[in-house]
Parts: structure tokens; C-alpha cells; sequence
């Protein structure tokens, strides 16, 4: 089997190199890991420092945002036959050694979809994060049918089923919910993870904010009308 690694990185030449470094150079029944950074329109240096650290980079020349950076990894991922996409924040909140317990379900095919979720081990989880997290599972669940724990987990896997049906339409942040409608649209299997969160004052300051809980909202609404 062979997986990709997808990283969205929007002006993350602070944490990037090491977020690609820590990524295990094998995994158990994984025979090719690659790693492959979508250089989202950044106006700091994080496509040459991605580079200098060995990860294939796609440049979007403007900021498409979150949702932009996964329909490209998606169709890299779909293009190269990838039997395993599984996304990774570029900030440095996710611990690489989940790696393996995320997409076991995957390689024993029990499953074609892995959320991992930060609320089930992470006893320090920042107060705004959970609000934020809460209200973003009810109203996933609302529109969409499936229940999640942490929709808006950026550390997830998907089989090869999942990578050939799911076809995104949000660039904005809502793309996380939207995960959740092509799960419940294609009738995909789906299971949580528990991992561990790594939260620094950096990576805090990335991520979903409460203030930006309406407009994610409408969107979600717009794309359930269409």
C-alpha cells in the first residue's frame, strides 16, 4: 500500500520543516510514504523552507483557503493512485506517532473513512476550542446526518473508496463539515481515533474561531440547498 501525506500550509514557515521531518520514515503494511505540501498562496517563506525539507510542493499562486489546499491533495492523491490520503495540519498540533493507530482501520479494511479526535485523550484542550468544536459537531450533525465527536479535526485518513468518491466544493474553512455530507452522501464507512493534540500558543492561534462560527454556518446552508 502506499500513502500521501497531505499538508495545507498557509504561512507556516515557522513550523513546517519540523512537521515534515517528524513524519515516520515507515509504517507497518505501508510499503511508499510520500509527503506532499500545498503551499497555499503564502507570502512567507514556507514553499522554500517545504522544499529544503525534502516534501514535493504544489503552489497555489493566491490563498484559496483550507478547503482550496484539500481538493488539491484530493486530486494529487486521486491522480497517483494513492491507496491512503490522510491529511496533517502544517501548525504542529498533530503528533505523528498517531500515524499508525489512524489508518489501521483503514489497512485492515474496517473502514473507509478515520477522524481523529482531540477530545478523547487531550485533558488541556483550550476552553474556545471546545465551544468552537461543539457547536461546529451540532450543526454537522443537523445538516448532514453523522455525528463526530471533533468534525473539525484536521488529522484524518481515507481509503481508496473514500479518495475516489469524495468530491469537495468548499475552499473556505467549512470544508470540515463538508467532509462529513460526502461521508453521509457516498455511504462510507466511518470511525474515530482518539490522538493526542499538541497545543502551543503558535498553533493555537490557528484553527477555527468562534467569530467565525456564523459564516461557516452559512455556508454549510448554502451547499445543503444546492
Amino acid at each position: 500500500m502506499k500513502i500521501l501525506i497531505g499538508i495545507p500550509a498557509y504561512n507556516e514557515e515557522q513550523t513546517v520543516s519540523s512537521v515534515i521531518k517528524s513524519i515516520p520514515k515507515k509504517i507497518d503494511k505501508i510499503n511508499k510514504i510520500d509527503i506532499v505540501v500545498v503551499n497555499d498562496g503564502s507570502k512567507d517563506a514556507t514553499a522554500r523552507v517545504a522544499e529544503s525539507s525534502k516534501a514535493t510542493i504544489l503552489n497555489h499562486i493566491i490563498n484559496r483557503g483550507l478547503g482550496g489546499a484539500l481538493k488539491t491533495i484530493f486530486a494529487y492523491g486521486k491522480l497517483l493512485n494513492y491507496d491512503i490520503i490522510v491529511t496533517f495540519d502544517a501548525d504542529g498540533q498533530h503528533d505523528s506517532r498517531d500515524l499508525s493507530c489512524l489508518i489501521r482501520p483503514i489497512v485492515e479494511n474496517k473502514t473507509d473513512v478515520v477522524i481523529g479526535t482531540r477530545w478523547k485523550k487531550n485533558k488541556n484542550v483550550p476552553f474556545s476550542r471546545l465551544i468552537v468544536n461543539k457547536i461546529a459537531n451540532i450543526i454537522t450533525f443537523l445538516l448532514f446526518g453523522v455525528w463526530s465527536t471533533d468534525s473539525q479535526s484536521g488529522f484524518r485518513a481515507f481509503g481508496k473508496k473514500a479518495i475516489q468518491l469524495i468530491n469537495l466544493q468548499s475552499d473556505g474553512m467549512e470544508v470540515s463539515s463538508e467532509f462529513f455530507r460526502e461521508i453521509f452522501r457516498n455511504k462510507l464507512r466511518y470511525t474515530e481515533v482518539p490522538i493526542n493534540t499538541i497545543y502551543t500558543n503558535y498553533s493555537k492561534s490557528k484553527g477555527q474561531k468562534l467569530s467565525n462560527a456564523p459564516n461557516v454556518f452559512f455556508q454549510l446552508l448554502l451547499k445543503l440547498l444546492r
